[in-house]
């Protein structure tokens, strides 16, 4: 069973066993329950003890449950902490390694609790959208000052154990875990007899809080959640602790809860939460598929993308090796790299001793020979095919055997590459986003010939890296920037019907995204999709697009780089002004198209854009170029600002309903001659 009962010493011992985290399925519950009433009715049980097997107390719900009908199935967790809320024997949690969500919920039903060092403690439901909703938003604050209540509540934030361990959270506190059973055992015993029983929810909430306190944290929240009613919420729900009793309280969270469980923003949250586990199933890979060791690692390139890289690598303390053979520019990677860690101790998120092990982890190094026994190459250099050519040749001749050699190209032919070496097993694409040190997303693309276990290697390399992976097959732009493609051509295209670029980049920055394209082109540079744009039209002539993009690189328009792109920039000053220059660029080329521009609104500037993104995205899962749709919604989540509220753009489109989605594309097709959008 999911759950044990051991008597001893006139002790009811419970332990929850459900590996990995001691999740509270529909199982366990039941088993939890069903051994209380066994060791309540037992005559020769003093006390009970509640604790989890292995390195966890209880990670909260089940997530192979999560979103089911057995989520709400009786015994619920609610059911389950109202009959140890009523038990006639204390109650007593061992709480060990790890106690969050309903595990921490759990914990506070109980008459007693025990801790121990090192163990989490979280209510993250937030972060799904969601409260506590089994009296953690009300326990709570009858225990521990409001200000840990609103962190670990409205914001998600783990706290750990020993910082509590003065608290009234816990009745004892055992600093050895090893022996926490015992400690809790002998804790047990000696309150055994004391009635009458003490339960958190009789407690009143004593503490007070300085005038002002929720509006002030509401008005923080608004600053970083304002897209989102959860945190509000739970807020809601801890005023109520104060102001109401507990059963009112209670009430008042439950509604809560059920409100935000039919949200949007929650049913997007939590579809992002399962996307995320889901993409780390990789048809072909399981636990029996072996990893190669990565021990050192090469970079390609010490221009912004290779610098970023490497830096992903000395975070997670792995050597790396850097490699360009022009001096200047690894010199200029190298100071790019101090001045970045530099930045993160100024921000106090580093020690200067942490930057400096950082920095001494990655050498800069002028010839491929000296690179020869890395473990992983990853080659971060121009975007082109020549200059691919010329790099994995050499690096077929000088890398060791069994050397992972990885290309970071974001729409080149992957299996093409892989040609230039005689090894194409060991040759993958690893997609990092710019820049590399920051963006959360890796996109790893699958070539024709890649192993099984070099697949295996580069996605357990990723989360140690702490980045979110997702497998892609090979064609132009792979996942991400194939979509790309078709989200910019509509943004051109409503240029040329009667759109300005900020009444475009306004609506989708209202939409949710955090950029919208034109401002996003004059950070990453004009010049790079214009250059992207030649090749894909020396092999496609007839493909049809906007030409006020070459038209805008043609005047040296490549962006914030050049302080002039779709818009206007001033010296050290990232702020887009509108340009006249651009306007009437866009009016001439308009005119001599012979397109009659109109009044456009914002929703059919979102809907154009988005939809493009969805649709683009059913033909890539046609294509077999994604595994399913929902890594679609995280490569575009992680790597391209997509507003996460709205949980991606494919859900997006299936929450609209494709039908309707067909309809909308069919009309919007009518207005240029562009738009040959429909999918076969």
């Amino acid at each position: 069973m999911s759950a044990s009962l051991e008597l001893q010493n006139n002790l009811a011992i419970i332990t929850i066993n459900n590996p990995p985290v001691n999740g509270l399925g529909h199982a366990t519950r039941t088993a939890i329950a069903e051994h209380l009433r066994a060791a309540e009715t037992n005559p020769s049980i003093i006390a009970i003890i509640l604790t989890g097997a292995g390195k966890a107390f209880s990670g909260g719900a089940d997530i192979k449950e999560f979103g089911t009908d057995k989520t709400f199935a009786q015994p619920s967790l609610p059911t389950l902490i109202e009959q140890m809320d009523v038990c006639s024997k204390p109650i007593i949690a061992a709480i060990n390694g790890v106690c969050m969500g309903g595990g921490l919920e759990l914990a506070l039903a109980c008459h007693y609790r025990v801790g121990t060092s090192g163990v989490q403690l979280a209510l993250p439901e937030v972060k799904l959208g969601l409260l506590p909703g089994a009296g953690g938003t009300q326990r709570l604050p009858r225990l521990l000052s409001m200000d840990i209540c609103t962190t670990m509540i409205s914001i998600g934030q783990a706290i750990q154990s020993d910082q509590l361990a003065d608290s009234a959270l816990f009745d004892a506190f055992e600093i050895n875990p090893q022996v926490l059973l015992q400690t809790a055992a002998n804790f047990a015993h000696s309150v055994a007899a004391l009635r009458p029983i003490p339960r958190v929810r009789d407690l009143s909430v004593k503490q007070k809080v300085e005038a002002g306190f929720f509006s002030n944290t509401r008005a923080a929240l608004m600053k970083k959640s304002s897209h989102f009613p959860a945190p509000f919420a739970c807020l809601d729900a801890l005023e109520a602790s104060m102001t109401q009793d507990f059963d009112n309280g209670i009430k008042t969270e439950r509604a809560i809860f059920q409100h935000l469980l039919q949200s949007e923003e929650s049913k997007a949250l939590r579809h992002i939460f399962m996307a995320e586990r889901a993409a780390g199933k990789i048809a072909g890979v399981d636990a029996n598929t072996p990893i190669r060791s990565i021990k050192s690692v090469a970079v390609i390139g010490a221009g912004t993308m290779g610098a970023g890289i490497a830096m992903n690598f000395a975070s997670a303390g792995i050597p790396v090796h850097i490699l360009d053979l022009q001096s200047a520019s690894l010199a200029k990677g190298l100071e790019r790299i101090r001045h970045n860690y530099q930045g993160a101790v100024n921000k106090g998120k580093l020690t200067q001793e942490q930057c400096e092990q950082r920095c001494g982890l990655i050498i800069g190094v002028d010839n491929y020979a000296a690179i020869e026994n890395a473990d992983l190459v990853i080659e971060a250099v121009f975007e082109d095919m020549q200059v691919k050519q010329s790099v994995f040749e050499q690096l077929d001749q000088v890398m060791k055997a069994g050397a992972i050699l990885a290309s970071n190209t974001s729409t080149l032919d992957l299996n093409q590459i892989a040609g230039f070496t005689k090894r194409p097993q060991d040759v993958i694409g690893l997609h990092f986003f710019s820049p590399a040190n920051i963006m959360e997303l890796l996109e790893i693309v699958r070539a024709e010939h890649t192993a099984a276990d070099v697949l295996a290697t580069c996605s357990a390399l990723a989360k140690k890296i702490k980045k979110t992976a997702v497998v892609a097959g090979v064609c132009d732009g792979f996942i991400g920037n194939r979509m790309l493609e078709q989200y910019t051509k509509q943004a051109a295209f409503l240029l040329e019907e009667g759109c300005t670029p900020q009444q475009v980049d306004r609506a989708i920055e209202v939409f949710g995204f955090a950029m919208g394209p034109f401002r996003m082109n004059d950070l990453a540079g004009n010049d790079i999709s214009w250059a992207i744009r030649k090749r894909r039209l020396a092999a496609n002539p007839s493909a049809i697009y906007s030409k006020l993009g070459d038209l805008l690189c043609e005047q040296g328009r490549f962006g914030q780089k050049t302080q002039a792109g779709w818009y206007d920039y001033q010296v050290g000053d990232r702020t887009a002004h509108p340009s006249d220059l651009v306007m009437q660029m866009i009016c001439a080329h308009a005119q001599a198209l012979g397109v009659v521009q109109r009044h456009i609104s914002d929703e059919e500037i979102v809907q154009r854009l988005v939809l493009s993104l969805a649709n683009e995205g059913r033909k890539i899962l046609r294509d077999g170029i994604a595994a399913r749709s929902s890594d679609i919604d995280i490569v575009y989540l992680k790597g391209y600002g997509f507003p996460l509220h709205r949980g991606g753009p494919m859900v997006y489109a299936e929450n609209i309903g494709w039908d309707k989605v067909d309809i909308l594309l069919h009309h919007f097709q009518q207005g240029h001659q562009g738009n040959t959008w429909i999918l076969e």
